[in-house]
């Protein structure tokens, strides 16, 4: 008797391990297959309930009369299959005729709670099959990121969505992205995340722009082929990569050679379509705290902050062809920056909101693009700092959270990685240098690298 007592409570124990510590584990060994048999058999009362059925079709109740047999009830949605995920449960569900892909998307709190789930997502495969995700436990609880291969390219496995699944940033396919977010909101441990996948890429330079003294990037600066801790050098730094993009526009005209023996694959209009060997370098230029670089107390800084969101509004409109990109940080971005901010916000493609304090600020971030998902950015709880509402290459929206990186995992990242850093002919007065000397020389407070 002692020891299957001894037996049930070390089962009891590993049981309890499993669920605190390795919920992953968890989920798939007990709390998964259970989740199997409930969905099954709670399936068809499930669809009744949340009102997914149809009725039965007239050429069925016709022959119910004729053969005085009951009346035929609803039909239920077909499902077609049942697949087991490390994070929860995939249904393909057959539609019937007359529903919409929209009756599940509608239904998916419902049936979150008729199922017991955590969360419920559904989207449309294709006419007439529509797959549900369903989350079996708290995956944004502790973040952990699956092992992935990016592959070639700036795609980068930023976050962790709600449903399980990773959360990307392409820059080929969404080159100009908006990250905002109120105090504590976890918009710096994003920013990091962001460096530290990029800093182990050769093909990419970093260019940051922080004029909050460099307390946010100069650790990182190692990494750095430019940065810049003040609005005046920060004018001179966009100026100097608007004559990069025009310097790369005139080397891809010069490789096109476009002619009736070119080969369709190898006419381009952007740097990814040029020879590895004349393919200059792509740039992610990283803004923190964009509201220091718009706001002015004198005629001189008006005219400074006109010319660096004309700056910023002419790379966002034509620099993706030339391989640069933008990153721009800030708490609020809305029209009360001055003129040319609703411009350059157009141009931002890439929407990251974190959690924001006054619905108003959430509808100038969402409220152009997803405005379903407006609210959802005011109610992210303050005690989950990473959190955000991103969209997707799909043209809908996630609740993502991004994993925690520390300022020392940063820097141990950009040091390691710093002989990747690319020499831009261009923007070497902008270098940063590790001796405690800067090579800036227009600005006037000199740039010390923390690194």
């Amino acid at each position: 008797m002692a020891r299957l007592l001894l037996l049930l409570a070390v089962v009891l124990a590993g049981v309890w391990w499993l669920r605190v510590l390795r919920p992953g584990w968890y989920w798939l060994v007990i709390s998964g297959p259970w989740a199997m048999v409930k969905v099954s058999s709670r399936y068809a009362s499930v669809m009744d309930a949340c009102g997914l059925t149809v009725d039965p079709s007239r050429l069925r109740l016709t022959w119910a009369r004729l053969a005085k047999r009951p009346i035929p009830p609803p039909r239920v949605p077909r499902l077609v299959g049942l697949r087991l995920t490390r994070t929860g449960l995939v249904l393909r569900i057959r539609l019937r005729p007359g529903q919409d892909a929209f009756d599940f998307s509608s239904s998916a709190d419902r049936m979150r709670h008729a199922f017991g789930m955590q969360q419920v997502t559904s989207r449309e495969v294709r006419a007439g099959l529509v797959e549900v995700r369903m989350t079996g436990y708290d995956v944004l609880r502790r973040v952990r990121m699956p092992r992935l291969d990016p592959g070639p390219g700036l795609r980068l496995p930023l976050a962790l969505c709600e449903d399980g699944s990773p959360w990307w940033r392409d820059y080929r396919q969404v080159p100009h992205a908006l990250n905002l977010g109120a105090t504590q909101s976890g918009k710096s441990v994003y920013q990091r995340r962001l460096i530290t996948l990029l800093a182990s890429r050769s093909d990419v330079a970093l260019v940051g722009i922080d004029c909050k003294q460099g307390v946010e990037l100069s650790p990182l600066a190692r990494r750095f082929s430019a940065l810049v801790d003040n609005a005046d050098d920060a004018l001179a730094l966009l100026e100097a990569l608007i004559d990069r993009m025009e310097e790369t526009y005139r080397v891809i005209r010069r490789e096109q050679r476009i002619s009736v023996d070119t080969p369709d694959a190898e006419i381009t209009a952007d740097i990814w379509g040029l020879p590895a060997s004349v393919r200059p370098t792509a740039v992610v230029v990283v803004v923190d705290e964009v509201a220091e670089l718009s706001l002015f107390s004198t005629k001189e800084e008006e005219k400074r902050r006109d010319a660096i969101v004309t700056a910023l509004v002419r790379l966002a409109q034509l620099g993706r062809a030339a391989g640069i990109y933008l990153e721009i940080c800030g708490q609020r971005f809305g029209a009360d920056l001055g003129k040319g901010i609703t411009m350059l916000r157009a141009q931002l493609g890439g929407r990251v909101i974190h959690r924001l304090n006054d619905e108003g600020s959430a509808k100038m971030a969402l409220g152009d693009m997803a405005p379903d998902a407006v609210l959802s950015t005011v109610q992210i709880s303050a005690d989950r700092p990473g959190t955000a509402v991103a969209l997707n290459a799909r043209g809908g929206w996630s609740l993502v959270r991004t994993p925690h990186t520390s300022l020392r995992e940063a820097v141990n990242t950009c040091d390691a990685h710093a002989h990747l850093t690319p020499r831009l002919p261009e923007l070497e007065r902008f270098r940063p240098t590790t001796g405690g000397v800067s090579l800036i020389k227009s600005g006037p407070r000199p740039l010390s690298s923390a690194a």
